[in-house]
């Protein structure tokens, strides 16, 4: 398994980590495999002197980019269907340009009306068609869904270059949701076995990590299930816990990617 960083800025501000530019440095710095970037967030512009710029940065502190996240949960009007398809043509062609292989598309949980579901499935097979013309992959992100949830989606696209995303935050009833109180009804832990055989990649959330192990999330189970199922993609580091830790962001990544290091190693 490779270790990487997502581009998030979602710190605290102390000692902040303000664009992509000192994430890929961070990285660097930690020897991390992989860098995921967020094509609404840090970047100065997406002009393609920048983006070939960034792509240079990165192929020479010898990170590979896992994949550009953009946007999804395609349950709306149909105007806000087109707008969301309009905003992933448009980061596709960033995609393409940082040569990153895959932009990560979230769903939601499953809509209750079977014309709204179907629908949803529609946008998806269209994400996945406009970006095989391109040569990049659609990574779906579960967030927020269930197993089944997931299933679905994945048996029912039906495109040869969609993938999945697990992300171990984001769940329906993860603690990461629920300041910290996992929800009665929900096994993430079921959910994530459930689903590790799609996943290529996955967004590995940290919340509070001051003892240098994630306490809201059981890092140790969550690694035996990803080798149980045979994974051999990357754990990206992905900080949402904000003001509940002592020490700055800079450290938290750096003791969120120590563990995963450990545990997959």
């Amino acid at each position: 398994m490779k270790i990487g960083l997502y581009a998030s800025m979602f710190g605290k501000g102390v000692n902040p980590l303000p664009d992509i530019e000192s994430f890929i440095d961070l990285a660097y710095e930690e020897r991390l495999d992989v860098i995921d970037l967020r094509s609404d967030v840090g970047f100065s512009d997406h002009d393609s002197t920048y983006l070939l710029d960034t792509k240079m940065s990165c192929l020479n502190k010898g990170l590979a980019i896992g994949y550009l996240a953009t946007t999804g949960h395609f349950v709306g009007t149909e105007e806000e269907l087109q707008t969301k398809l309009d905003r992933i043509r448009t980061d596709l062609d960033i995609a393409v340009k940082l040569g990153a292989p895959m932009v990560r598309v979230f769903c939601g949980e499953t809509p209750e009306d079977a014309a709204a579901g179907k629908r949803e499935i529609e946008c998806f097979q269209e994400a996945c068609d406009e970006a095989a013309q391109r040569g990049i992959a659609v990574g779906l992100q579960n967030h927020p869904c269930t197993g089944d949830g997931v299933v679905r989606l994945m048996e029912q696209v039906d495109r040869s270059n969609f993938t999945f995303i697990l992300d171990t935050g984001q769940w329906v009833g993860s603690p990461g949701r629920h300041a910290g109180e996992a929800q009665p009804g929900h096994d993430i832990y079921q959910y994530m076995e459930q689903t590790a055989k799609y996943a290529c990649h996955v967004r590995a959330k940290f919340y509070k990590i001051d003892s240098g192990a994630e306490e809201w999330l059981d890092y140790p189970r969550i690694v035996d299930i990803l080798k149980a199922a045979d994974f051999n993609g990357t754990l990206g580091v992905v900080f949402e816990g904000k003001d509940i830790n002592d020490c700055d962001d800079h450290d938290v990544l750096r003791r969120a990617a120590a563990q995963l290091r450990q545990l997959a190693g």
